[in-house]
């Protein structure tokens, strides 16, 4: 785990339970200064509005999905150095594929667990 736990952490998902899941995980491991945000276009409007260190974001999203939000922040000279960790319920080899070409840090296959979520961020961080 990063030694700082005071990293200001965007979750971005269209449904409000999952957000409240994965910031509840946060918060377990230490890490309480969360924002959230409904989906990919408010996501980037609050990237755009403050500086973060990490966005976890779900794959399927309504309007603008959790790869195209990727994309949005590669591309942003600004944002493309902030690590994203994404959520899917899918265990798709391409898509998984194509999220990494497009400069994924990492991803979490839905239902996971407390100890694999601490990994992922552990992998992402070191």
């Amino acid at each position: 785990m990063p030694a700082e736990k005071d990293l200001k952490i965007l979750v971005v998902d269209d449904f409000s339970a999952t957000r409240t899941i994965v910031i509840n995980y946060l918060s377990k491991l230490g890490y309480s200064n969360t924002v959230e945000a409904e989906d990919g276009f408010s996501a980037l409007a609050r990237l755009k509005s403050a500086l973060f260190d990490l966005v976890v974001t779900d794959w399927s999203m309504s309007d603008m999905s959790g790869l195209d939000l990727l994309k949005q922040i590669r591309a942003d000279s600004d944002l493309k150095h902030i690590p994203v960790l994404m959520v899917t319920s899918e265990d798709l080899q391409g898509n998984i594929v194509t999220a990494i070409k497009a400069g994924l840090n990492d991803y979490i296959v839905r239902p996971f667990e407390e100890h694999t979520f601490k990994q992922k961020l552990e992998k992402i961080f070191v």
